[in-house]
C-alpha cells in the first residue's frame, strides 16, 4: 500500500447489525490496530451500542493509510538518497582516481621527454668537445708545419741576407 503505486481495491462492508465495519484488502500495522482499539474520545458520535460511525471509521482508516504510505514513501526516499549519495561518492572517487592516473602519466611523459632532451644535449656537447679537440690538434699541426716551413725559408734566405747584415 506504500509508495509502490499498488492498485489493490479496498472495500468497506457493514454486518447485519451495522455494529462492525469490515474492511477488505487493507493491511494494517500493529500500531494502527492498537490506536483503533483505544477508547474513543468524548467528542465522537456513537451508535446505540457504542461503535464508531462508519464514515468516521472510513476517514480514520484513510488517514492511517495515508500516514503509513507517507512513512513508507519517506523511508524509500531516504533509501534512494543514500544509494544516490553512495553512487555519487563512488563515481567521484573513480573520477579522482582517473585524474590522478592521468596526471601521473603526464608527469611521467614530461620527465621522460626532459631526460631525453638532457641526454641529447649531453651527447651534443660531447660531440662538439671532440670536434673542438680535433680542430685544436689540426691547428697545432698546421702551426708546427708553418713554423717548420718558416725555419726552412729562413735557412734558405740566410745566405742572401748575410752580407748585408755584416756591413
Amino acid at each position: 500500500m506504500g509508495g509502490s503505486g499498488s492498485t489493490r481495491r479496498v472495500t468497506f462492508e457493514a454486518d447485519e447489525n451495522e455494529n462492525i465495519t469490515v474492511v477488505k484488502g487493507v493491511r494494517l500495522s500493529d500500531s494502527v490496530i492498537d490506536r483503533m482499539k483505544e477508547p474513543s474520545s468524548p467528542g465522537r458520535q456513537h451508535r446505540g451500542s457504542g461503535a464508531v460511525n462508519d464514515e468516521e471509521l472510513k476517514k480514520r482508516i484513510a488517514e492511517e493509510l495515508a500516514l503509513e504510505r507517507a512513512r513508507r514513501d519517506s523511508e524509500a526516499q531516504k533509501k534512494r538518497l543514500k544509494q544516490e549519495q553512495t553512487y555519487v561518492r563512488d563515481e567521484f572517487g573513480k573520477l579522482l582516481e582517473r585524474e590522478r592516473i592521468s596526471s601521473n602519466e603526464h608527469l611521467t611523459r614530461a620527465i621522460l621527454r626532459e631526460r631525453a632532451a638532457t641526454e641529447e644535449e649531453r651527447q651534443k656537447a660531447q660531440r662538439f668537445a671532440r670536434q673542438l679537440e680535433e680542430k685544436d690538434r689540426e691547428l697545432k699541426k698546421h702551426d708546427a708545419y708553418y713554423k717548420e716551413q718558416l725555419a726552412r725559408l729562413e735557412e734558405r734566405v740566410k745566405p742572401f741576407f748575410s752580407p748585408f747584415n755584416e756591413e
